[in-house]
């Protein structure tokens, strides 16, 4: 009976915060839908597993035209401990806090002439960014309205298509089975991003609607294990529903890596699908790497003291999260990211049954 009140309560409560007049008068005068309506039947996903979130397409508003503050004139409703999503295209840095994203769930952004989708699932715990590039044609990216294992389901506005998010590619429309240009996001707290990048920019909630940024929308969700609104297609207890984890993504395989495998800052060095891979995290952040056979044969150790420098090789070299070599003899090198996200555990044993997990 606990569990029933409780998703009546959470349904209530999604309809009535995520949709209202301001957002459709935004979707309508504002957003050009483009694309003709999409009359493929076909899904990747059984459709009987698509889910009806509540709110409908564009219930939840996409941010088209985020603005940004620097450092010094954000407001304080932005304490140190609240996770931001983090991007950095050459010297140019910007950070999306998830107070503001948990209500409008996709950002679509030009970052030093990056068109990217920032995107965030709070059913899911999963921030990732994609070109907005598809078939060499920009489009900007909207809520769907649906789900698949409490996944958000973006469209984009070229040609009305649904993607998976966690799933990385399109699912439905005529560019199913189309995958999106990955673009490298972090997710930290905002304590250690402005530390790390002290001249970014940050997006404000000056986002043409009206909402409580400063209440987090689903009440416990997010900590409450036995809290899932939504039935997935395969259910996974080795890990704790809600514990995020650092998941990298491989021809539709995965391997994660809990945070506690990192506890103040550890480097791990592991194999996947063949790969060498470098992980360096702590207790806020994990980020990963592919190494080629130059970087393979460096001794990296964690070295994060307050700046930007993360980590260090053995050869002097210091290197940030986004794998750049920022001072020392390799100065001007860059590690090859890999696919890869943090997320609340349920949904990658949904989406990836056999997923690995580090030991």
């Amino acid at each position: 009976m606990k569990k029933k009140i409780s998703t009546i309560i959470f349904s209530i409560l999604l309809i009535i915060s995520c949709s209202s007049s301001d957002a459709s008068a935004n979707q309508k005068n504002q957003i050009p839908t483009g694309g003709e309506p999409n009359k493929s039947n076909d899904w990747l996903y059984p459709i009987s597993e698509i889910r009806d979130g509540g709110p409908g397409k564009d219930g939840i508003p996409s941010i088209d035209s985020p603005k940004f503050v620097p450092v010094d004139q954000i407001p304080s409703i932005l304490s140190d401990d609240l996770l931001v999503v983090g991007i950095k295209v050459d010297d140019v840095t910007r950070a999306y806090p998830h107070f503001i994203l948990d209500w409008h769930e996709i950002v679509n952004d030009n970052v030093n002439g990056v068109d990217v989708a920032v995107s965030l699932c709070p059913l899911t715990g999963t921030s990732i960014g994609w070109s907005r590039k598809v078939n060499d044609t920009l489009t900007t990216f909207g809520v769907s309205g649906k789900l698949y294992n409490s996944n958000l389901i973006p469209y984009d506005r070229s040609t009305n298509s649904n993607w998976s998010q966690v799933g990385l590619q399109c699912i439905n429309g005529s560019l199913i089975g189309e995958r999106p240009d990955f673009v490298t996001v972090l997710e930290t707290t905002w304590g250690v991003w402005k530390t790390m990048f002290p001249d970014t920019k940050v997006l404000t909630t000056d986002t043409g609607f009206s909402r409580n940024y400063g209440v987090y929308p689903y009440g416990d969700y997010r900590t409450n294990n036995s809290y899932l609104i939504f039935p997935l297609t395969n259910e996974d207890d080795r890990i704790p529903a809600k514990e995020r984890v650092h998941a990298i993504i491989e021809d539709d395989e995965a391997k994660v890596y809990k945070f506690d495998a990192f506890e103040s800052g550890k480097i791990r060095r592991d194999k996947f699908k063949g790969k060498e891979i470098l992980l360096v995290g702590d207790d806020t952040i994990i980020v990963s790497f592919e190494l080629d056979k130059t970087d393979s044969i460096l001794e990296f150790e964690y070295d994060y003291r307050g700046s930007e420098g993360f980590f260090r090789d053995n050869e002097g070299t210091l290197w940030n999260v986004f794998g750049e070599a920022i001072s020392g003899p390799g100065q001007g090198n860059k590690l090859a990211p890999t696919i890869s996200f943090i997320a609340y555990w349920f949904s990658i044993g949904a989406f990836y049954p056999d997923a690995g997990i580090y030991e």
